[in-house]
């Protein structure tokens, strides 16, 4: 905060504006209250979606601002700086903050902060402006060397056609779309410029089938092979036409994010969320299916109807699917939402901070939510992470079902005094392999080889870990190998200009199960970046 406040101060900006949310909320409070002492002159403006739904409360407990821009924030904020830099466009009237939809302000913002006191200063309330035209907002990416290494993110609808109580997106039921034309001549420019990855910010990118199939198929057609896109989509609403795009299109071209957050019936139906999750699961199946797109499904904990026993099944049926990677997020309750005038239905408490995270509720004790924040933190380590795939999957088997397997790890953390510790990953191998040992003990040595061998997919280490045994390649197996390669090329057929000692150390040889195993790390899957590997004679 300090930084920021010593970076704002040698700027000394006539107007600062916040936008305001529930990853910076905290910081721009503080950042307010500070700045106001050091640059009284300056005049705070706050938008985004933590002030917008409470503006007038916002404004009395910060004297500091003179005004809130309420929900679409890009016709306002122009409004805004015509009326604070060129008040002439708006026909030399005084007082002309009240010619601007959208906003809500104190009534000594329309002259000088003469530091009244806020409860006694006016708050005029405007209306919210009427939805903007999509295609009229400008497109911010034209220098792309300010945006190197980062993610793109990009926006070609508005709205969101769905209800779920939890979101701030069903309160904006004006469902836009951008020029579609526009769209393409973007998408070109990303492609053009290799962006690594975009980030469609679009609530549910395949709501309107037409466009949807439109800028799918634009990217199939002038894909460069690197560019990644990346879509929020509702699967049950996946058509034949589109299921049958997606199982030519390049491995890593597009990358699906589903959100089920709960197979609860009656909680589906409780939040207004419409959902078939019978289709979900069928098309997420087909998709894995193709082998070239990465999903990552969606879990919300803290929901109305779900206890924790619900919630392990909800778990369980996702987990079944076997995504990419499944998220398990916890509800937080949002400033104008609907689930936030629930509270005492629901018996809802939640944190006063940001993110407004669930404590408990009628159905899940705080004691529940304790032990689903381990089971997330295990799914985070050793599931997404990819980097136990075959060890995991293996010792799920020892388990009545998956969520008990992640409980049980989470628990055997706890008693081992390694929660909220930085493991190094060769420590989360070995943890894992003590974890199996407690459980199933007459397996060690299998999961010592899957681990030795998930350990080598992603990683070529030179350096042997203990826990990988004494099974190992001998000096004189490896060189023999290495030898007859260099002559026969009969694996590494794209390796033709290194000699035997570069492809020594450009590859990894390793036993596991009996079998001879060649680790080729110059072309690995582009969904999980495993090696390929080749069962060696």
């Amino acid at each position: 905060i300090d930084d920021i406040l010593m970076d704002i101060f040698k700027k000394k900006p006539d107007i600062l504006c916040f936008s305001c949310y529930l990853w910076n909320i905290t910081y721009v409070e503080a950042i307010i209250i500070e700045i106001h002492k050091i640059l009284p002159e300056t005049i705070i403006w706050v938008g985004g979606p933590e002030v917008s739904y409470h503006a007038e409360e916002f404004l009395l407990e910060h004297p500091e601002v003179a005004g809130v821009m309420k929900g679409e924030g890009e016709k306002i904020f122009l409004e805004l700086m015509k009326y604070y830099v060129c008040a002439e466009m708006f026909n030399g009237k005084q007082n002309s903050l009240q010619c601007i939809s959208g906003i809500s302000y104190r009534k000594s913002a329309a002259s000088k902060n003469d530091g009244q006191n806020p409860i006694q200063d006016v708050v005029l309330l405007k209306s919210t402006t009427s939805p903007i035209d999509l295609s009229e907002v400008p497109f911010v990416y034209h220098h792309m060397e300010d945006f190197k290494n980062k993610i793109i993110y990009y926006e070609t609808s508005r709205g969101c056609p769905f209800s779920c109580s939890y979101c701030l997106s069903s309160i904006d039921k004006k469902l836009r779309f951008r020029n579609i034309e526009l769209v393409k001549k973007e998408l070109q420019f990303f492609i053009d410029h290799e962006v690594p990855q975009v980030k469609f910010v679009d609530r549910t990118f395949n709501c309107n089938h037409a466009h949807a199939l439109t800028i799918w198929n634009y990217i199939v057609e002038h894909d460069k092979g690197i560019t990644n896109f990346h879509f929020e989509v509702a699967a049950d609403l996946l058509n034949e036409e589109e299921l049958a795009l997606m199982s030519t299109m390049r491995p890593g071209l597009i990358q699906l994010e589903i959100g089920i957050q709960s197979t609860n019936r009656k909680t589906i139906e409780e939040i207004h969320r419409v959902m078939d999750f019978e289709k979900v699961a069928e098309v997420v199946k087909r998709i894995k299916r193709s082998e070239n797109i990465h999903q990552h499904l969606d879990l919300i904990a803290g929901l109305p109807y779900e206890d924790y026993d619900s919630f392990g099944k909800s778990f369980c049926e996702v987990y079944a699917l076997k995504p990419a990677q499944l998220q398990l997020g916890f509800l937080k309750v949002l400033k104008g939402s609907y689930i936030e005038e629930k509270l005492e239905d629901y018996e809802l408490v939640h944190q006063t901070r940001p993110p407004f995270e669930v404590l408990q509720t009628k159905w899940l004790s705080y004691e529940d939510v304790i032990r689903l924040k381990g089971v997330e933190d295990m799914v985070e380590v050793y599931y997404n992470s990819g980097q136990f795939a075959h060890t995991i999957e293996a010792l799920e088997h020892a388990f009545a079902t998956a969520f008990e397997m992640y409980e049980k790890l989470s628990a055997y953390y706890e008693t081992q005094g390694l929660h909220g510790m930085n493991h190094t990953r060769i420590a989360r191998y070995e943890i894992l392999l003590a974890f199996a040992k407690t459980y199933d003990a007459e397996n060690e040595e299998k999961y010592r080889e899957l681990l030795t061998y998930d350990l080598y997919l992603r990683e070529n280490m030179k350096n042997r870990p203990d826990f990988a045994g004494e099974n190992r390649v001998t000096k004189e197996e490896s060189r023999h190998f290495y030898e007859k390669e260099n002559e026969e090329r009969k694996y590494l057929k794209n390796y033709e200009q290194f000699d035997k000692n570069q492809l020594r150390k450009m590859t990894h040889l390793e036993k596991i199960g009996g079998q001879m195993i060649l680790f080729d790390y110059r072309h690995r899957n582009p969904l999980n970046y495993q090696a390929k590997t080749y069962i060696c004679s």
